[in-house]
């Protein structure tokens, strides 16, 4: 992962737990503000600090698509999406840094 790289993400409260996508230009640094309380409103309130899920662009434009799409779906294909590289829903946050 290159400084400055877009990525999409998703974070889970845990295991089939609440979910949450997002788009960042700096996924390490977005993570941790995640896991520190950071960030406030719907992801502070819900517990939401495991990194389930994340793929890297090369352009944020494409990102942000990846983003608005995935957001769009139903619940199973997100959950779908996390199992396939991830069966356990481990936090990948120690891959990244």
């Amino acid at each position: 992962m290159r400084e400055g790289q877009p990525a999409v993400y998703i974070m889970a409260s845990g295991r089939n737990g609440t979910l949450y996508t997002g788009v960042t230009s700096d996924l390490p640094r977005r993570v941790w503000q995640h896991k520190n309380g950071e960030t406030g409103g719907f992801v502070q309130k819900h517990g939401i600090k495991i990194l389930v899920h994340y793929e890297l662009f090369d352009y944020m434009p494409a990102a942000i698509e990846r983003e608005k799409r995935i957001k769009k779906w139903r619940r199973q294909w997100k959950v779908r999406l996390i199992e396939k590289n991830n069966p356990h829903w481990l936090d990948l946050y120690g891959g990244i840094v």
